[in-house]
Protein backbone atom coordinates (compact mmCIF):
# COMPACT_ATOMS: atom_id res chain seq x y z
CA UNK A 1 0.00 0.00 0.00
CA UNK A 2 2.93 2.71 1.16
CA UNK A 3 4.50 1.91 -2.39
CA UNK A 4 1.15 2.24 -4.37
CA UNK A 5 0.62 6.18 -2.36
CA UNK A 6 4.62 6.67 -3.01
CA UNK A 7 3.87 5.84 -6.91
CA UNK A 8 0.76 7.83 -6.79
CA UNK A 9 2.40 10.69 -5.22
CA UNK A 10 5.03 10.55 -7.67
CA UNK A 11 2.96 10.15 -10.82
CA UNK A 12 0.34 13.03 -9.42
CA UNK A 13 3.49 15.56 -8.82
CA UNK A 14 5.11 14.52 -12.63
CA UNK A 15 1.77 14.99 -13.70
CA UNK A 16 1.24 18.90 -12.45
CA UNK A 17 5.17 20.20 -13.11
CA UNK A 18 4.15 18.44 -17.19
CA UNK A 19 0.85 21.03 -16.98
CA UNK A 20 2.05 24.02 -16.03
CA UNK A 21 5.49 23.44 -18.60
CA UNK A 22 3.27 24.39 -21.38
CA UNK A 23 2.69 27.70 -20.13
CA UNK A 24 4.72 29.95 -22.64
CA UNK A 25 5.74 33.88 -22.15
CA UNK A 26 6.30 36.20 -24.53
CA UNK A 27 7.65 39.36 -23.98
CA UNK A 28 6.22 42.61 -26.94
CA UNK A 29 6.29 46.21 -26.53
CA UNK A 30 4.61 48.04 -24.41
CA UNK A 31 2.79 49.70 -27.11
CA UNK A 32 1.66 46.78 -28.91
CA UNK A 33 -2.15 46.55 -28.92
CA UNK A 34 -3.33 43.14 -27.17
CA UNK A 35 -6.75 42.14 -26.07
CA UNK A 36 -7.13 39.14 -24.52
CA UNK A 37 -10.54 39.59 -22.39
CA UNK A 38 -12.15 42.16 -23.99
CA UNK A 39 -11.74 44.43 -20.84
CA UNK A 40 -10.74 48.03 -20.40
CA UNK A 41 -6.52 47.91 -20.89
CA UNK A 42 -4.20 50.18 -21.31
CA UNK A 43 -4.33 50.52 -25.26
CA UNK A 44 -7.49 51.68 -24.18
CA UNK A 45 -6.24 54.21 -21.63
CA UNK A 46 -3.69 55.48 -23.83
CA UNK A 47 -5.85 55.72 -26.83
CA UNK A 48 -8.89 57.71 -25.07
CA UNK A 49 -6.56 60.29 -22.94
CA UNK A 50 -5.12 61.02 -26.10
CA UNK A 51 -8.04 61.50 -27.94
CA UNK A 52 -9.84 63.71 -25.37
CA UNK A 53 -6.60 66.15 -24.66
CA UNK A 54 -6.67 66.75 -28.52
CA UNK A 55 -10.29 67.67 -28.20
CA UNK A 56 -9.25 70.06 -25.31
CA UNK A 57 -6.71 71.83 -27.13
CA UNK A 58 -8.84 71.98 -30.33
CA UNK A 59 -11.40 74.40 -28.33
CA UNK A 60 -12.23 77.99 -28.39
CA UNK A 61 -12.00 77.97 -24.83
CA UNK A 62 -7.93 77.50 -25.16
CA UNK A 63 -7.78 80.28 -27.46
CA UNK A 64 -9.83 82.65 -25.49
CA UNK A 65 -7.89 82.07 -21.91
CA UNK A 66 -4.55 82.65 -23.73
CA UNK A 67 -5.72 85.90 -25.14
CA UNK A 68 -7.55 87.29 -22.06
CA UNK A 69 -4.39 86.12 -19.93
CA UNK A 70 -1.56 86.13 -21.96
CA UNK A 71 -0.16 83.03 -20.92
CA UNK A 72 -0.53 79.58 -20.49
CA UNK A 73 -3.31 77.85 -17.87
CA UNK A 74 -3.00 76.02 -15.66
CA UNK A 75 -4.77 72.28 -15.18
CA UNK A 76 -5.17 69.79 -12.56
CA UNK A 77 -6.18 66.63 -13.36
CA UNK A 78 -9.34 65.86 -10.75
CA UNK A 79 -11.12 62.80 -10.23
CA UNK A 80 -11.96 60.81 -12.90
CA UNK A 81 -14.82 57.93 -10.98
CA UNK A 82 -14.96 54.59 -12.28
CA UNK A 83 -18.70 53.76 -12.90
CA UNK A 84 -17.72 51.10 -14.87
CA UNK A 85 -18.99 47.13 -14.53
CA UNK A 86 -15.40 46.11 -13.74
CA UNK A 87 -12.44 47.12 -11.84
CA UNK A 88 -10.95 50.00 -13.81
CA UNK A 89 -7.67 51.82 -12.06
CA UNK A 90 -8.40 55.13 -12.89
CA UNK A 91 -5.03 56.62 -11.46
CA UNK A 92 -3.56 54.75 -14.63
CA UNK A 93 -6.06 57.46 -16.83
CA UNK A 94 -5.26 60.08 -14.95
CA UNK A 95 -1.38 59.43 -15.56
CA UNK A 96 -2.55 59.05 -19.49
CA UNK A 97 -3.89 62.13 -19.03
CA UNK A 98 -1.44 64.24 -17.66
CA UNK A 99 0.84 62.85 -19.54
CA UNK A 100 -0.83 64.22 -22.71
CA UNK A 101 -1.46 67.15 -21.89
CA UNK A 102 2.59 67.88 -20.86
CA UNK A 103 3.13 66.43 -24.46
CA UNK A 104 0.89 69.01 -25.60
CA UNK A 105 3.59 71.74 -24.52
CA UNK A 106 -0.19 74.29 -24.65
CA UNK A 107 -1.53 74.02 -21.16
CA UNK A 108 0.62 73.73 -17.68
CA UNK A 109 -0.08 71.11 -15.65
CA UNK A 110 -0.20 71.29 -11.87
CA UNK A 111 0.19 68.51 -9.13
CA UNK A 112 -2.92 67.14 -7.52
CA UNK A 113 -4.54 64.91 -4.72
CA UNK A 114 -1.84 62.94 -2.44
CA UNK A 115 1.14 63.99 -4.63
CA UNK A 116 0.24 67.71 -4.08
CA UNK A 117 -0.10 66.63 -0.09
CA UNK A 118 3.65 64.78 0.07
CA UNK A 119 4.79 67.76 -1.59
CA UNK A 120 3.50 70.13 0.70
CA UNK A 121 4.84 67.99 3.50
CA UNK A 122 8.95 68.15 2.09
CA UNK A 123 8.12 71.70 2.12
CA UNK A 124 7.27 71.84 6.17
CA UNK A 125 9.94 69.07 6.53
CA UNK A 126 12.47 71.78 5.13
CA UNK A 127 11.33 74.89 7.41
CA UNK A 128 13.02 72.79 10.26
CA UNK A 129 15.43 70.60 8.16
CA UNK A 130 16.85 72.50 5.40
CA UNK A 131 19.38 75.03 5.32
CA UNK A 132 17.78 78.69 4.58
CA UNK A 133 19.60 78.55 0.89
CA UNK A 134 18.18 75.84 -0.05
CA UNK A 135 14.44 75.48 2.05
CA UNK A 136 11.31 75.80 -0.18
CA UNK A 137 9.15 78.65 0.68
CA UNK A 138 5.08 78.21 1.26
CA UNK A 139 2.56 80.32 -0.70
CA UNK A 140 4.63 80.30 -4.39
CA UNK A 141 2.86 77.45 -5.88
CA UNK A 142 1.13 78.03 -9.47
CA UNK A 143 -2.92 77.68 -8.99
CA UNK A 144 -4.51 75.84 -11.58
CA UNK A 145 -6.81 78.08 -13.71
CA UNK A 146 -8.98 74.66 -14.99
CA UNK A 147 -9.68 71.32 -13.25
CA UNK A 148 -10.58 68.17 -15.38
CA UNK A 149 -13.15 65.46 -13.78
CA UNK A 150 -14.94 62.75 -15.50
CA UNK A 151 -16.18 59.15 -15.65
CA UNK A 152 -15.76 55.93 -17.12
CA UNK A 153 -18.77 54.13 -17.60
CA UNK A 154 -19.81 50.91 -19.11
CA UNK A 155 -22.61 49.13 -20.99
CA UNK A 156 -22.67 45.43 -21.16
CA UNK A 157 -24.97 43.62 -23.63
CA UNK A 158 -24.71 39.77 -23.49
CA UNK A 159 -26.37 36.75 -25.24
CA UNK A 160 -25.12 33.65 -24.40
CA UNK A 161 -21.53 32.99 -25.64
CA UNK A 162 -21.31 36.69 -27.28
CA UNK A 163 -21.11 40.17 -25.32
CA UNK A 164 -20.70 43.93 -26.43
CA UNK A 165 -19.25 46.23 -24.59
CA UNK A 166 -19.28 49.68 -24.92
CA UNK A 167 -17.29 52.45 -22.31
CA UNK A 168 -17.96 55.69 -22.44
CA UNK A 169 -15.52 58.50 -20.73
CA UNK A 170 -17.17 61.36 -20.10
CA UNK A 171 -14.82 64.70 -18.94
CA UNK A 172 -15.52 68.10 -18.11
CA UNK A 173 -13.04 70.79 -17.50
CA UNK A 174 -14.40 73.19 -15.22
CA UNK A 175 -12.70 77.41 -14.61
CA UNK A 176 -11.57 76.93 -10.90
CA UNK A 177 -12.48 80.67 -10.53
CA UNK A 178 -15.89 81.29 -12.17
CA UNK A 179 -17.01 77.59 -11.53
CA UNK A 180 -17.80 77.96 -15.62
CA UNK A 181 -17.69 74.37 -17.52
CA UNK A 182 -15.97 75.62 -20.52
CA UNK A 183 -15.82 72.24 -22.28
CA UNK A 184 -17.11 69.10 -22.15
CA UNK A 185 -16.28 65.71 -23.87
CA UNK A 186 -16.71 62.18 -24.56
CA UNK A 187 -14.81 59.30 -25.90
CA UNK A 188 -16.56 55.80 -26.45
CA UNK A 189 -14.98 52.25 -27.36
CA UNK A 190 -17.42 49.78 -27.75
CA UNK A 191 -15.66 46.01 -28.12
CA UNK A 192 -17.42 42.63 -28.99
CA UNK A 193 -16.38 39.07 -27.38
CA UNK A 194 -17.16 36.32 -28.76
CA UNK A 195 -16.65 33.06 -26.43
Amino acid sequence: MKQFLAGATVLVASFMMTGCSNRQVTRVEPTAQIDLSGSWNNTDSKMVSDDMITQILSEKWLTDFTIAKGKKPKVIVGFVMNKSHEHIEAETFINDLERACLKSDRIGLVQSGKKREELRAEKADQQTNASQSTMKKFGLEHGADFILQGSINSIVDAYKKKKAVTYQVNLELTNIETNEIVWIGDKKIAKYIKN
